[in-house]
């Protein structure tokens, strides 16, 4: 009996350690199961996309319908993203190109867009200087010109110049002395010897040429500076008003300037000076100017008498020039008004 109760007693000791031991496998089965799926999950993913390539790749090799699809379905994902290397290209932009000034060369105009041909025509005053001073007294003049420019900067103009003089009145008193000099007493008075009411004038006519430098300005107000030279040909008259008539259905008389003295002289002169302009517009060629120049003309001088002249020299004298002042080395400053076209 004993024995038997011993035996009862170790049995369910044995079941229930091992309900114990099955109990605590099952615990940590349950503890392990999460990890474990994961690590499984991997293995199946990749094993199905394998298998997927696997699949893809056996259609490829066994079935030419199913590649022209595929080659047809890739075909229409490169166009959808444009993935086609001429396509790429095209899709951008335009290498960037580089200007340089821009070119207005035409007929009629420079490429920097300035007009080729200029005109100009103005008047104005001329003003004697230096040594010139003192035998002549300002008056009048004018000009005309055309030209070339070369670009907005550098120009040439080919010019006419007419300046014209009076002669101050103790030029006129000593020529009128040397017309004089030796008349017999009386004469003069009477009208018979000598001249009466003596008059006259100077003027220079000259062709240059003349470089023109525009100088840098902004707005309608403009700068220049020019300079020249070409041939000078001067001239002075002496007169004497008379007394003409003219018949023309009756007669009449009337009182003239007649020219009794006639001097000349021809040389190679320079000039130099600056200007202003003011266009109309912006957009106009037509500009209204006004300039200032120094002329110099070198003279030849030649041999006469003067009224300062000794009386030896005055009765010895059997030439014709008695203004010689007329071969003097010139100077004066013409100041022209006009417009430049």
């Amino acid at each position: 009996m004993n024995i038997h109760r011993s035996l009862f007693g170790i049995a369910c000791r044995g079941a229930a350690f091992s309900f114990l031991m099955a109990g605590t496998a099952l615990l940590v089965q349950a503890q392990q199961s999460p990890s474990a799926a994961s690590t499984v999950k991997a293995p199946v993913l990749l094993a199905s996309e394998s298998a997927s390539s696997g699949l893809a790749s056996a259609s490829y090799s066994s079935s030419s319908s199913s590649s022209d699809a595929d080659s047809a379905a890739t075909a229409d994902t490169g166009a959808r993203f444009n993935l086609d290397s001429a396509a790429l290209a095209s899709s951008q932009p335009p290498p960037r190109r580089h200007y340089g000034r821009p070119n207005y060369s035409s007929g009629n105009s420079n490429k920097d867009g300035s007009e080729k041909y200029t005109f100009l025509g103005g008047i104005g005053l001329t003003l004697p200087a230096g040594n010139t001073h003192k035998y002549e007294t300002p008056s009048y003049g004018f000009q005309v010109g055309g030209g070339r420019n070369f670009n907005k900067t550098v120009g040439l103009l080919l010019q006419f110049d007419y300046d014209h003089f009076g002669l101050q009145g103790a030029t006129l008193a000593n020529q009128n002395y040397l017309y004089d000099y030796g008349c017999p007493a009386g004469t003069v008075a009477a009208g018979t010897c000598g001249v009466s009411g003596l008059d006259g004038n100077n003027h220079v006519w000259s062709f240059t040429l003349n470089p023109t430098f525009t100088l840098p300005t902004k707005g309608s107000l403009g700068a220049y500076a020019v300079v020249g030279g070409g041939f000078y040909h001067k001239v002075t008259n002496f007169t004497e008003p008379t007394i003409e008539e003219s018949c023309y259905y009756y007669c009449e008389e009337y009182q003239v300037n007649s020219n009794i003295d006639h001097y000349t002289s021809n040389a190679i002169g320079v000039n130099g000076g600056f200007g202003l302009t003011y266009k109309f517009s912006k957009f106009s060629n037509e500009r209204l100017y006004m300039e200032a120049r120094y002329v110099f003309i070198p003279n030849s001088q030649t041999y006469g008498v003067t009224a300062s002249s000794p009386a030896s020299v005055l009765n010895a004298y059997t030439g014709y020039n008695l203004y010689p002042q007329n071969s003097n080395r010139t100077t004066y400053i013409p100041v022209k008004f006009g417009i430049r076209f």
